[in-house]
């Protein structure tokens, strides 16, 4: 089984190349996901194929297991049956790379700069490209101006676009975003949205799960709805906004609440 490769770089990525995606556009294949948490199904049974270089959201009810797909995506749950089929691409032939971006960004003690350039040695990059890389990353998200500020320092929009450029620098073929925006003021939901479909316009892929369905309409290409672990409508975003195919997916974009299936 191949699945998406946490933190993982190429080692001889040329500074001047390091804010690229890795470059794998094949499709992640979910075949049978289930997680269990004692006899209740987080994940039930999921089938989806999403694909890297698209921007994706995941969207349903609290409970619906949004979060944990992402950290199955990631690697950091392993299911209790079915499998993450990572599909190398044919000119490189390696795994698909994943970066997660949390909801509540996780801070060093470290100045902001320093936050990066920690992430890159663990990722094994050179020494000597650990600065150009990170400082290249915060121009990206407009932070270059707080590189030596402590990092816990930032206000909750820097920091959350502290976690982007951090991801970012670790040139993943997706970035996976757990509610990037949910606990940020509308100035700063609206920044991060904005330095997020700038990394998409660059080649990065994107899936997202939000509960803001105003900002899934306008961001995503792709959509899928969970509901109580189970895969109710998965495709394109126009399709599901605009002319959904199920009764329940109808229902939760109504407004009304999604009784357990």
């Amino acid at each position: 089984m191949l699945r998406p490769q946490p933190y993982d770089i190429m080692r001889n990525a040329d500074s001047a190349e390091a804010l690229k995606p890795a470059g794998s556009r094949a499709p992640l294949r979910l075949r049978g996901v289930t997680v269990r948490a004692g006899q209740i199904s987080v994940l039930n049974a999921i089938d989806l194929d999403l694909h890297p270089g698209r921007r994706t959201v995941i969207i349903g009810p609290n409970g619906a297991g949004k979060s944990t797909l992402l950290q199955v995506i990631h690697g950091l749950i392993q299911p209790d049956a079915g499998a993450v089929l990572g599909e190398q691409s044919e000119v490189e032939r390696r795994p698909i790379r994943s970066a997660l971006v949390f909801q509540r960004p996780v801070m060093l003690r470290r100045s902001v700069l320093g936050n990066i350039e920690h992430a890159l040695h663990l990722a094994g990059v050179p020494g000597h490209l650990r600065r150009q890389r990170a400082l290249a990353a915060l121009g990206t998200v407009d932070l270059t101006y707080a590189a030596e500020r402590p990092a816990r320092g930032l206000s909750g929009g820097e920091q959350q676009r502290l976690s982007i450029a951090r991801a970012q620098a670790l040139q993943p073929d997706c970035l996976l975003l757990d509610e990037p925006t949910t606990s940020l003021d509308p100035a700063a939901g609206a920044a991060v949205e904005r330095y997020l479909m700038r990394l998409a316009q660059e080649g990065f892929g994107l899936i997202m799960c939000t509960h803001d369905l105003a900002l899934a309409r306008r961001f995503a290409q792709d959509a899928v709805l969970l509901n109580q672990g189970r895969v109710v409508e998965s495709g394109s975003a126009q399709q599901l906004f605009d002319s959904p195919r199920t009764d329940q997916a109808r229902r939760f974009l109504s407004g009304e609440w999604l009784e357990p299936s």
